[in-house]
This record gives structure tokens, sequence and C-alpha cells, in this order.
């Protein structure tokens, strides 16, 4: 596995990703009227000129293995963790990890002090093994449907 800069060329497989992980590996913990809320498959043209705006703008890794892009994960330069997802067919294969560990790395060789971010109920272990802790409960709004989520932070 390699990992590398976010390229603009990288979108259209970044948004798969996205649209395929968010429906395969969430629906332990969400219904699908709540994936298709989160993911919905007809914002993909959007999704793809706005992600690529915002991923040039952020801090964006790529997780690559034979020339496939398996996962990503993006931070602002202030410390929020944007989005981190992992192909649906790569889990727990320590991907994850070595993305977030890049961008651990990259914000305090920036000397940001803590990171933030809202993870998905699916997530939420996983940010809690690597020393996260859950500052707050919420229910965000996505085209009419609720989705609980938490609000996390790292000190680094």
């Amino acid at each position: 596995m390699n990992i590398r800069r976010f390229l603009e060329e990288d979108i259209s497989e970044v948004v798969s990703l996205f649209y395929e992980t968010v429906h395969e590996v969430n629906k332990q913990h969400y219904s699908q009227d709540q994936l298709n809320a989160w993911a919905p498959q007809d914002e993909t043209d959007q999704k793809i000129e706005a992600w690529k705006e915002s991923m040039v703008r952020n801090i964006t890794f790529i997780a690559e293995n034979s020339g496939q892009i398996v996962g990503f994960a993006d931070m602002t330069y202030g410390g929020e963790l944007d989005r981190m997802y992992v192909h649906k067919d790569y889990q727990r294969r320590g991907i994850a990890s070595a993305l977030l560990k890049k961008l651990e790395a990259e914000a305090g060789r920036l000397g940001v002090n803590e990171i933030k971010t809202d993870a998905s109920i699916t997530a939420k272990p996983f940010f809690e093994h690597h020393e996260y802790r859950e500052v707050d409960s919420q229910a965000v709004e996505r085209r009419g449907v609720k989705l609980n989520n938490f609000k996390m932070i790292k000190k680094l």
C-alpha cells in the first residue's frame, strides 16, 4: 500500500469509493433511508465538483493498492478531519490507521494541537481506539433524515 497526496484526477474514484463504502459498511448501523440521505446517488456530479475543490484546499491523502484507490482522508489546516473512508473490500487492513497517522503527523508539523471530527456510529470505535474522545453526540439532518454521529477530539 502507498499513501500519497490527492490529485485532482483522483476525484471520480474517490467519490465512487465514498458511495460504495457508505452503502455497504455503514448499513450495519444506519437504515437504508439514512444511507440514501447520507450518500444520495443523484448528487454525484455536484459532489465531484465540491469535493475536488475542498480536497485540493485541504490536506488530503490517498491510499493506493496496485494503482487502485483503497482509502482517502482529508483535514483542514485548522485540524478538522473532514472525511475518512476505506474501500468496502479493504476494511480492517490498517488503511484508516495509516491515513490517520499521516494526517496527525502533518497536523503536528503544522503546529495544530488538536484534531476534531464528526464520527459515524460505525467509525466511533476506530477513533476511540486511536485516543479520540467523544465530546458530544448529535443528530445531523440530511435531506430531511436524521443521522446520529459523534463529535470527537484528540489532543496532539
